[in-house]
């Protein structure tokens, strides 16, 4: 597979037409093995691990994923291993299961983000619409990813002062009103402005804005800027 990386420090920008993994953390053989078939008897792929730190300790292919967990694992815990992946900045959205579950361990679950919480036995057709799920909410975050990813690309090609009317413009204000921000003549802005909307390849001031949001740019309006 293509796009490798450690899981000490996710990527995220695998190719969106890359096929999704289930990865499989059960120290049962038998339950392992089990889930692994029906994962591939639907056409997942899948990856399985007989404990989280096999897998913490893999270099794993970065594609848009899912990890089914169990809870009771030897060593490191399926939810100290949930833990352990936000402390890496590992976002893989997980789908736990388990034979002893109780209210605590599931509020511990979903408050650290879990997709779902399945009680063993579950249904195939259950773990599979989670399964789903997960993999739905991954391919989402890894667009989101792309996208900033490509809009701080474009931004980063403005020059200083482009990028202080971007900004400016971004809060709403007018030519005149950024001219008078800047220090620079209103003609001067409207062309800045064009250079900005070209670049960016902004279809109009309302697209321009949403970038502005997604980068989390602001503007501060005592700073004068310099060419």
């Amino acid at each position: 597979m293509t796009g490798r990386f450690d899981w000490r420090g996710q990527g995220g920008h695998a190719e969106a037409s890359t096929k999704a993994i289930v990865f499989v953390v059960e120290d049962d053989i038998s339950m392992r093995r089990s889930l692994t078939n029906l994962f591939r008897s639907v056409g997942l792929e899948v990856v399985a691990f007989g404990s989280a730190r096999e897998m913490l300790q893999s270099t794993m292919p970065d594609v848009t994923s899912c990890l089914v967990l169990d809870v009771r694992l030897p060593g490191l815990s399926g939810l100290d291993y949930q833990t352990e992946l936000a402390r890496l900045n590992i976002h893989i959205p997980i789908i736990f299961i388990t034979g002893h579950g109780d209210i605590p361990m599931t509020v511990r679950a979903m408050k650290g983000g879990a997709v779902d919480f399945l009680s063993k036995p579950f249904r195939d057709q259950e773990l599979l619409d989670a399964v789903v799920a997960a993999t739905e909410r991954d391919r989402k975050r890894r667009e989101a990813q792309r996208t900033v990813a490509n809009l701080k690309s474009l931004f980063e090609t403005l020059s200083p002062r482009e990028q202080a009317v971007m900004k400016l413009v971004a809060t709403g204000l007018m030519n005149k009103q950024v001219a008078a921000e800047l220090g620079l003549a209103e003609i001067t802005v409207k062309i800045y402005r064009g250079h900005v909307m070209k670049k960016m390849r902004a279809r109009s001031l309302a697209d321009l804005i949403r970038m502005s949001e997604t980068l989390g740019i602001s503007a501060n309006h005592t700073e004068q800027t310099q060419v």
